[in-house]
């Protein structure tokens, strides 16, 4: 199996990007629970024959249509080692947990984050973001909070209508509502307008509403933008909010040293949330969560349970059980595969990687503004490149050219909207990528938009 899987990252660009599933493959996983001991050589078999040509195409140099990580050899035996120790990370003495106390430890020294700053692991930014939330809550009404809901608290909290569709629902989640989230304007370059802002919440609190959270973008999830934030932490302590950052994938670009200029205020947050399986390459699933005062993420979840008392010694020891720093005490061991990728990989190579993606989505600029066909939609602000082909119809035309190019398994491309307007979207993540890629995703647009067009016409 790991010769397989090390033959497969071997041989990625001799394979589509994506393929559509058959029929009949689908159907085989369709069948009912198997009730007597099978042959495990069978079921690999049927893996590779089922399972590894039909994924979702992330690790391929081509893949370009959503924010995801494309893995690397170090991470992958990291799982395998991980899931020969099958450690529960809720709490108890034993070191998978002083391996994540590291991690966290080095997640603060590369955000910027002071050393009292607390952290923990989770399935990804969107449940980053909700323990964000869920901390601003407790900061703002105490363990109130926790024992009576929110009750008629009134808050509200602000993020630009660039941010991800995880803020809105966390707002449901932690029982406040989307209705208490106000989705602010954007500037030129897709950042949250300071002006209207302030607006805002001089509106909500002349209104008897109670402003608590301020979300900034460190890389809005369509093109990448980075909302000022040096200017929204002095607007957060001039207002008494709780700043809390969404990095899902742009607040690792302080490893790249051309990046980390752009993220000036970063480490002013009272929250932070990232993934480490996006642009860091670290397998599914992979998010972190950092919290400037500690004692306030063990006040949002802390509590006292008789089967989980901790002792003085034994395995009931540990001076940090993790559970009480979030909503799981199931939790798996992730960190070593975090911890693996920066041992074995360095945070300078990490780093250089998010700066070679960067410099190739400025040569897809350059290809786009140089092809009479197509126009560019959007400022490059990062490593996504948002564009179409130039048609009567352009948001049909664009679509065909998404599918077409997808199916036909060399790049693959996504659609969004923006102002209204359909946009292939290129999101160039992967540290396998390079300008084959690039102009083969150029030619391909070219090629099928003419196709699309003259099919229209």
């Amino acid at each position: 199996m790991l010769d397989e899987m090390l033959d497969h990252l071997e041989r990625l660009r001799e394979r589509p990007v994506w393929r559509p599933i058959p029929s009949g493959v689908r159907a085989r996983f369709r069948s009912g629970l198997p009730t007597s001991p099978g042959s495990l050589t069978e079921a690999f078999a049927t893996f590779k024959r089922d399972v590894l040509p039909y994924t979702g195409g992330n690790l391929h140099p081509g893949f370009m249509g959503w924010v995801q990580g494309a893995g690397t050899p170090v991470g992958m035996l990291a799982e395998m080692l991980a899931g020969g120790l099958d450690a529960n990370l809720g709490g108890r003495d034993h070191m998978p947990i002083e391996v994540e106390r590291q991690v966290i430890a080095w997640m603060r020294e590369i955000m910027g984050f002071p050393a009292t700053a607390s952290g923990i692991l989770l399935s990804g930014t969107s449940m980053a973001n909700f323990v964000g939330v869920l901390v601003a809550r407790q900061a703002t009404l105490g363990m109130q909070a926790r024992r009576a809901g929110v009750g008629g608290a009134r808050l509200v909290g602000y993020v630009s209508t660039a941010a991800h569709g995880c803020i809105p629902r966390a707002f449901e989640m932690a029982g406040l509502g989307s209705d208490a989230l106000r989705r602010i304007s954007v500037d030129a370059a897709h950042r949250i307008d300071i002006g209207a802002l302030h607006a805002a919440i001089a509106r909500d609190r002349h209104a008897g509403l109670q402003p608590f959270l301020l979300v900034g973008n460190a890389g809005t999830v369509d093109i990448g933008a980075i909302d000022d934030l040096a200017a929204l932490a002095d607007l957060a302590a001039t207002e008494h909010l709780h700043l809390h950052v969404d990095g899902a994938f742009g607040a690792l670009g302080v490893l790249a040293p051309k990046i980390k200029p752009r993220l000036a205020g970063l480490e002013r947050a009272d929250s932070l949330a990232f993934d480490l399986h996006k642009w860091a390459h670290v397998p599914y699933d992979a998010g972190a969560i950092l919290v400037r005062d500690g004692a306030l993420q063990r006040a949002t979840f802390a509590s006292d349970a008789a089967y989980l008392q901790r002792e003085r010694r034994g395995m009931a020891g540990g001076d940090w059980w993790p559970v009480d720093d979030g909503p799981e005490l199931s939790r798996g061991f992730r960190a070593l595969k975090v911890w693996m990728t920066f041992k074995v990989l360095g945070a300078d190579a990490i780093g250089a990687a998010m700066q070679r993606n960067c410099a190739l989505a400025k040569v897809l600029e350059a290809r786009i503004a140089a092809e009479p066909d197509l126009e560019l939609l959007a400022p490059v602000a990062l490593n996504i490149v948002c564009f179409r082909y130039r048609a009567r119809d352009p948001d049909r035309v664009n679509r065909t050219i998404v599918a077409d190019l997808q199916e036909a398994g060399r790049v693959a491309p996504s659609l969004t909207r923006l102002d209204g307007r359909a946009a292939i979207r290129a999101a160039l993540f992967n540290h396998r990528s390079d300008e084959r890629d690039v102009d083969a995703l150029v030619e391909g647009a070219v090629s099928f938009g003419r196709a699309a067009a003259k099919g229209a016409a």
